[in-house]
């Protein structure tokens, strides 16, 4: 069932044409109806409210100017996460170890060193 802050994908005639975010869901005056408020997630940003059945709101089809539309909620894609922390995480742990004055008062790094130590070779 898509809620508050889901993201949906929104099929015209069959074909995904744009994701949204919904805003909010507030019952409307007949019975099992519902004004969904959408923030149309392109440019420009666009925040429209549509009366729908929470049927139509958790995937059925319906009819839109006589468009068939739809509702996907969008779920995130799994992550596998590295068994091991990254590089950089261990070379933060032991420079504290090894300095605990630099944890007091953190690290100055020069812009004009690091822009040296990172420009581009010219050949």
């Amino acid at each position: 069932m898509a809620t508050v802050n889901d993201i949906v994908l929104l099929y015209l005639e069959g074909i995904p044409v744009s994701f949204a975010k919904i805003e909010s869901i507030l019952p409307d005056a007949k019975k099992d109806w519902y004004h969904i408020r959408l923030l149309m997630l392109q440019i420009p940003l666009q925040v429209v409210t549509w009366t729908l059945k929470n049927d139509y709101i958790n995937g059925h089809d319906f009819f839109m100017s006589g468009k068939k539309m739809k509702l996907e909620k969008v779920e995130s894609p799994v992550e596998d996460f590295p068994v091991s922390p990254p590089a950089f995480q261990n070379e933060l742990k032991t420079n504290k170890k090894s300095d605990p004055e630099k944890e007091k008062h953190g690290r100055i790094i020069s812009f004009s060193d690091f822009k040296k130590n990172h420009e581009p070779d010219e050949n």
